[in-house]
């Protein structure tokens, strides 16, 4: 907070591990979601209320997942079509959790975002889960995004940069319940031959739902 009480827009140092996973961690990423995806198909949520469709697709991994119909936003245990559960947690992506989160409970949900070119993301910040105290850990596969945060009030200032494949954003502490979006995906930014499974650009956010015990 400034001086005068207006929330100012996190700096991306306080947040963004640029480049922290290299080539070699963003394939087997790669490889592990499309593992997810085969068990459980990208599926396309809806808004509260409207039922408008979301730009991006989305699926889950571990034992509750993040999904968003008429009825509201919620986690649950199963897939919204299929009904089948989640599958567990690849161990690549699990581990992501035990080396950014720094987080004395294993992740419950890995929420998958799949950006085809002209998706975006609105503002938004992650208050679904019980326990704030817990990190949201997201990494950027494939093309690069722009990507805007600001503080915890919807109507605070912005900040905008990229966030390349191989980014990881850790939002704790008092960035945890900060207003974040997607505003644009750049095609064909990203790395060459870096096969992923389907869209120009997938995010992973990792989640703990549940107090830890």
């Amino acid at each position: 907070m400034s001086l005068f009480g207006i929330d100012e827009p996190a700096e991306p140092n306080r947040f963004l591990r640029a480049g922290a996973l290299d080539r070699d961690d963003q394939q087997g990423l790669a490889e592990a979601v499309a593992e997810v995806m085969r068990a459980a198909p990208p599926f396309t949520p809806r808004m509260p209320r409207t039922g408008k469709p979301f730009s991006v697709r989305m699926t889950n991994c571990g034992p509750l997942g993040w999904v968003s119909d008429i009825d509201g936003y919620r986690y649950q245990d199963h897939h919204p079509e299929t009904g089948a559960p989640w599958p567990p947690m690849p161990a690549p992506i699990a581990a992501l959790w035990e080396r950014f989160a720094d987080y004395p409970a294993p992740a419950e949900a890995c929420l998958i975002n799949v950006y085809a070119a002209d998706a975006r993301m609105g503002l938004h910040r992650d208050e679904d889960e019980k326990d704030f105290g817990a990190p949201v850990v997201s990494v950027s596969l494939g093309d690069e995004c722009r990507f805007r945060i600001g503080g915890p009030t919807r109507k605070g200032p912005t900040r905008s940069f990229r966030l390349r494949s191989g980014d990881v954003v850790v939002l704790a502490g008092d960035d945890r319940l900060a207003y974040h979006g997607v505003d644009r995906i750049y095609l064909g930014t990203g790395p060459v031959g870096l096969d992923l499974p389907a869209g120009a650009r997938v995010n992973l956010t990792l989640r703990r739902v549940s107090a830890a015990s």
